[in-house]
This record gives C-alpha cells, sequence and structure tokens, in this order.
C-alpha cells in the first residue's frame, strides 16, 4: 500500500537552504529598523496637528458647554478660540489634565466637549481620530 499523498508531497517539496533563510531574517530584520523611526515621526506629527474650535465654516459661533455651537451672546456660551489648539493640547484636556495657556476651565470643558463631537468630514476630525488611535 502506498503512503497518503499529503505525508508523499512533504517529502518531496524542496527544503528551504540556509543561505535563503538567512537572507529573509536579515530583510526582515531592516524592515524592523525602517519602520520604527516612520513609527515615531508619526506619533510626533500627531501631536503636532491642528483643530480649529470651531471649524473655519463655523466661524464666529459660540460654543455651548455641551459642544454645540450656538449663537454670538448665548447665556453660558464660550468664544471660539482665535487659533487652533494643536494634538499634544488636545490629548492633555482630553484626559482631565491642564487646559491650554489662555484658557479658561469652564472655556476647556465646552472645548472639549466640542471636540469629541467632531464627526468624518469635519475640519480637525482626522487629527482627533488620531489621537484616539492607541500607541
Amino acid at each position: 500500500m502506498s503512503e497518503p499523498i499529503d505525508q508523499q508531497s512533504e517529502e518531496t517539496a524542496p527544503q528551504p537552504s540556509r543561505r535563503i533563510v538567512l537572507a529573509l531574517g536579515a530583510a526582515a530584520a531592516s524592515t524592523v529598523v525602517t519602520i520604527r523611526p516612520a513609527l515615531a515621526q508619526t506619533a510626533g506629527s500627531v501631536l503636532n496637528c491642528e483643530i480649529p474650535v470651531p471649524a473655519p465654516q463655523a466661524a464666529g459661533s459660540y460654543i455651548a458647554q455641551d459642544g454645540s455651537l450656538v449663537a454670538p451672546g448665548t447665556a453660558g456660551a464660550v468664544p471660539p478660540l482665535s487659533r487652533p489648539l494643536t494634538g499634544e493640547e488636545v490629548k492633555v484636556m482630553l484626559r482631565g489634565g491642564p487646559t491650554p495657556a489662555g484658557i479658561d476651565a469652564q472655556s476647556a470643558q465646552a472645548y472639549a466637549n466640542y471636540i469629541r463631537r467632531l464627526q468624518a468630514g469635519m475640519s480637525g476630525f482626522t487629527c482627533y481620530a488620531s489621537l484616539q488611535m492607541p500607541r
């Protein structure tokens, strides 16, 4: 009786040479060395991205404490920021850390709630989504 085809093909299959195995190992090592700096650069660029509060198309709108956009003069609403927030500032602010320079705690809370409400297609969403990615 002959052996099953599976065993027969395993025995006759060519085995990789030591040279091929070493070449594959070297290629994998150089890939790791190449990717690590790219990941570090990506992490740095995420912290330098910017989120305008509010988005340019809503310029002039105030931000309510729940993060929604409201008309200027609405009770409890805070004025828009004169500059965009950096990814680093947003990351610290969303984790309950100190507020960015020149921003009081009440305004920072409204801005954080606005940022949490960002959706795809809105200015600053890509930056915010990048900050949510685990490192």
